[in-house]
C-alpha cells in the first residue's frame, strides 16, 4: 500500500511519475476489489490510504472493509436500534471511543484504534484479592471515575495478593499484549508501598510466568533504602538489635556482620532499581503500571494452556500497606515501533 498513498518530499520527477501511474492503475479497479486489498491491512491504514482518491475513498470507508476489521462478536456488544443505523466504521469507532461492560460488568471491552485488536479490563470485581470479602482489610467503594459499578480499597494488611485470569480465546491472535495495573492512592491515608516493591506475574497457566518488580508509588525507587516497618510497627532488625545489646559478648561481632550485610544490600538496592518499573499518570484520573506482557500466536493457545494468569503479590516483608484503590486489570496492544 506504499505504492498507492505515495512517499515523502523528495524523490525524482520520474519516480512520482510512476506513483501516480500506479495510483491511476489501482483507480480502475472495481471498488470491491479496492475493498478487499485496503481490508488486509489496519483501521489506521484504511483511514490514511482514504485520502489517496475518492474512488479509494470510497472503498476504504466501505462495510466490506471494516467488518473485517470488527470482532465476530461486535453485534452482540453495540446497541441494536444503533447497530440498524450504523455503518461498520461508525461501528468500529464507537467501540474504540467508548468500552462496552461485558459479563456481568465484570470486564470492560474495546477496540485498539489504531489496529483493531481487542482490549480488555478485568475489574477488581473479576479478581481474586486476598482477604478481599474481609471488611477488615479491604472494602469495596464506588468511585464516579471508575468504569465499573464497584472497586477496591485497601483498608490495611500484611500479606497483599491480588490474582486475575483471562482466557485466551477472547484476546486477538498474532498479537503481543502488556497488563497494567489500573489504581489509584487513597488521600492522605495512603501507605506502605513507597519503599517496598511488589512482584508482578504474567503467563500462561501451567507455566513459569514472567515476574518482575514494580512499585505502586513514584520515587519508590530512590525511597527503597529506607528502614522497612515490620509487623506491629517493629522490624526484625530492631528486635535482634536490642536482644544483642543485653549480651555485651555479641556486639562486635554482629556490628561487624550487620555493616557487611548493610554494604551488600545497598548493591543490591542499587542493582535492582534499573530494573524496577514505577506508575505514570493516565489521562482519565488513575495511574498504570505495567506487570509484564505475553505473546498469543497466529495459532491462537498453546495445547497446553487456555488461560493467561496475572499476579501482584508482596508478602515476604510483611509491612503494612493501606490506601490502595484498584479499578483492575488492563490488558491492551503493546505499542511497537
Amino acid at each position: 500500500m506504499e505504492q498507492i498513498h505515495g512517499g515523502g518530499g523528495g524523490g525524482s520527477s520520474s519516480s512520482r511519475s510512476e506513483e501516480i501511474a500506479v495510483t491511476t492503475r489501482f483507480d480502475t479497479l472495481p471498488e470491491d476489489c479496492i475493498s478487499m486489498v485496503i481490508s488486509h491491512t489496519s483501521p489506521r491504514d484504511a483511514c490514511v490510504v482514504a485520502s489517496v482518491s475518492k474512488t479509494v475513498k470510497s472503498a476504504a470507508q466501505s462495510d466490506l472493509v471494516w467488518e473485517v476489521f470488527l470482532p465476530t462478536e461486535h453485534s452482540s456488544l453495540v446497541v441494536p436500534r444503533s447497530a440498524n443505523h450504523l455503518s461498520k466504521k461508525e461501528i468500529f469507532l464507537s467501540l474504540a471511543d467508548d468500552s462496552v461492560l461485558i459479563e456481568d460488568g465484570k470486564k470492560s471491552f474495546w477496540l485498539d484504534k489504531a489496529s483493531g485488536k481487542k482490549c480488555y479490563m478485568l475489574s477488581a470485581m473479576d479478581l481474586k484479592i486476598i482477604w478481599g470479602d474481609s471488611s477488615a482489610y479491604w472494602q469495596w467503594i464506588t468511585v464516579p471515575e471508575s468504569k465499573f459499578e464497584k472497586v477496591a480499597e485497601l483498608r490495611n494488611v500484611c500479606w497483599f495478593e491480588v490474582r486475575g485470569k483471562i482466557r485466551c480465546g477472547m484476546l486477538s491472535k498474532g498479537t503481543h499484549y502488556s497488563v497494567y495495573v489500573v489504581f489509584k492512592r487513597a488521600y492522605n491515608r495512603s501507605y506502605g508501598f513507597d519503599s517496598v516493591p511488589v512482584e508482578a506475574g504474567v503467563g500462561f497457566v501451567g507455566k513459569e510466568a514472567t515476574k518482575r518488580s514494580v512499585f505502586l508509588e513514584s520515587g519508590g525507587a530512590e525511597d527503597s533504602s529506607s528502614d522497612f516497618v515490620g509487623y506491629s510497627g517493629i522490624s526484625y532488625a530492631m528486635v535482634s538489635r536490642a536482644f544483642r545489646m543485653r549480651r555485651p559478648w555479641m556486639r562486635g561481632a554482629w556490628r561487624e556482620h550487620e555493616e557487611e550485610e548493610e554494604e551488600e544490600d545497598e548493591g543490591v538496592r542499587k542493582s535492582d532499581r534499573r530494573n524496577v518499573e514505577e506508575p505514570k499518570e493516565r489521562g482519565d484520573g488513575w495511574s498504570e503500571v505495567e506487570l509484564g506482557k505475553f505473546y498469543i500466536s497466529d495459532g491462537g493457545c498453546d495445547e497446553d494452556s487456555d488461560e493467561i494468569e496475572i499476579s501482584m503479590m508482596e508478602t515476604e516483608n510483611g509491612h503494612w500497606k493501606s490506601g490502595l484503590i484498584i479499578q483492575g486489570f488492563e490488558l491492551r496492544p503493546e505499542r511497537r515501533n
